[in-house]
């Protein structure tokens, strides 16, 4: 149910959704995990609610900011359910930070608690730790960390019952901080209440009409990180439908159908490199019948669209982030590769200038959002006004991403603003450069740059990392790509790596691969007397 378009509190509020989905299906199982464990909606309830107690125990108010710095498992879901049980905000650290960056996070966060795997906690010895007094050792040796309390797992856990909450927590209150990968800046704490989580979960799993794809007998496996938008969108998505989740630590290629089969696992998000590992797999006997019917991709590669017919699943794309909730959505099966669909029911997009003034159809312009219902996007980046002011103008949420449209109505990533690229007089979109790089059997990801041309504007590098086993040579390459993109589009630099510079969040860092610049092992197309030039037609 909705009041005024906010979704009440039994629809959207975590403990709520726990108490109603415990108290209807108790048997029903919440979490399977790939060696065949479960965990009941009956059985988290008791869990989150004795560790809700003792995080109260510990001193913990509602609406307080609690960090957790854990790997995928079932701890973190416990710790993630129970802050927020006890009405506190849960605001996961990316298990990849250390130093300037760990830093940073802490002191933004403003929280005095800390839960840690024991394997990370030592990291915190380096840093200023700001507010931070005390921290939970779940998991892992405890780690003696010089002027903090460090306490050990028995801190979580309690006999007693739950304390009354001073107020019942409404659809609009924070639920999480979830930290941006911070490409260009130092991270931002995203806002998210309830409502917003819950309309990015249930957004996830529905048509462009809202209609749910997935339900109360499906399992969304979950394999990308907690601290992460991909981990907490599918998790809140079967927590509102009464379904299950297959919860893993990471993916993995090889164990991928194994692990379905073994899990029951109906639906999946899989980021396009993801799909594309799977697709450069040997085929195997019978691999169309497994469990799995719904496989979301992002972003929707050439081998994305070949993922249906090889598999046989029914698969979708759509385009997200912290911030937002699924605003554009492909129909399902989507054959029009690096599509992200078109507006979800429910939203409202434009793209505009560097005015907010709307371009005209065909052209690039900078994706900006809002919703008919309250509460359906971010509320602002924590303890930062001036970020929030700035993304927060004129109405509507500036995404930073730069997006062009067709004739059929369905828009495309082109780049985010900062890594476009201007060569020969065009505008060429990097990430449409990577789609065509990537579609190469050898390639396993691909990252292309602008790099300064001796004639002005830009020059096209791009760095590539092997599929394992594979060999390339670059002038191959230039000829897979020729009959697949424009003349101005086809890379004149070609730089083989090891594996691209990432993010913690494993974004890649074009900076970079851009800082980084001509290096010596660099491969020039036209030192190698290939030239590229635009095709003259007959006649």
């Amino acid at each position: 149910m909705t009041v005024g378009g906010v979704p009440d509190r039994d629809s959207c509020v975590l403990s709520n959704l726990i108490d109603r989905h415990a108290a209807a299906t108790p048997d029903k199982a919440f979490v399977v995990l790939p060696d065949g464990g479960a965990v009941s909606y009956a059985r988290l309830r008791a869990e989150v609610r004795a560790m809700a107690r003792a995080l109260q125990d510990l001193g913990v108010q509602q609406g307080e900011h609690v960090l957790v710095w854990m790997p995928n498992g079932l701890d973190v879901l416990r710790v993630w359910f129970a802050i927020n049980y006890a009405g506190a905000v849960y605001v996961p650290i990316n298990t990849a930070y250390r130093g300037g960056i760990l830093e940073h996070v802490v002191r933004n966060s403003g929280a005095r608690l800390m839960i840690a795997h024991g394997g990370l906690a030592g990291r915190l010895a380096d840093i200023d730790r700001s507010a931070l007094e005390r921290v939970v050792v779940l998991g892992g040796e405890r780690p003696d960390v010089p002027g903090l309390d460090v306490l050990g797992a028995e801190a979580l856990a309690s006999d007693g019952e739950v304390k009354p909450l001073s107020r019942p927590v409404e659809a609009w209150d924070t639920q999480s901080i979830i930290y941006t990968s911070g490409t260009t800046g130092p991270s931002k704490g995203v806002l998210s209440s309830y409502a917003h989580l819950h309309a990015m979960g249930t957004s996830l799993a529905a048509e462009r009409d809202g209609t749910p794809f997935v339900g109360a007998d499906d399992r969304f496996m979950v394999n990308l990180p907690m601290f992460h938008v991909g981990g907490t969108a599918p998790t809140y998505a079967m927590l509102a439908c009464g379904g299950s989740i297959s919860l893993l630590d990471a993916f993995e290629t090889s164990t991928f159908w194994q692990t379905v089969e073994a899990t029951g696992t109906t639906a999946v998000i899989l980021l396009g490199v993801m799909a594309s590992f799977l697709m450069k797999e040997p085929v195997r006997p019978g691999e169309r019948d497994t469990p799995l019917a719904n496989v979301i991709i992002i972003p929707l590669g050439a081998e994305g669209v070949a993922f249906r017919e090889r598999f046989g699943m029914t698969t979708r794309t759509l385009f997200n982030m912290s911030e937002v909730s699924c605003p554009l959505i492909a129909e399902p099966n989507p054959t029009v590769v690096a599509t992200c669909g078109k507006p979800r029911k429910g939203v409202q997009l434009r793209l505009v200038d560097a005015h907010d003034v709307e371009v005209a159809p065909g052209e690039i312009g900078e994706l900006v959002i809002r919703t008919d219902a309250p509460w359906a996007l971010n509320h602002g980046y924590n303890a930062n006004p001036e970020a929030t002011a700035a993304a927060w103008r004129n109405g509507w949420f500036h995404t930073g991403d730069a997006f062009r449209t067709d004739a059929d109505g369905n828009y495309f990533f082109v780049d985010r603003f900062k890594d476009a690229i201007r060569r020969r007089g065009e505008n060429v979109s990097s990430f449409e450069v990577e789609l065509e790089v990537a579609a190469h059997p050898a390639v396993r990801e691909a990252a292309a740059v602008a790099v300064p041309s001796e004639f002005g504007e830009d020059d096209i590098l791009v760095a590539v990392s092997l599929a394992e086993g594979q060999s390339l040579d670059p002038a191959d390459l230039i000829a897979f790509l020729k009959p697949r993109m424009a003349h101005f589009m086809v890379p004149r630099y070609v730089r083989i790596v090891d594996d691209l510079p990432k993010t913690p969040t494993r974004k890649v860092e074009k900076y970079l691969v851009r800082q980084s610049g001509l290096t010596p092992d660099t491969w020039d197309r036209e030192a190698a007397g290939i030239s590229i030039r635009r095709e003259k037609l007959a006649g």
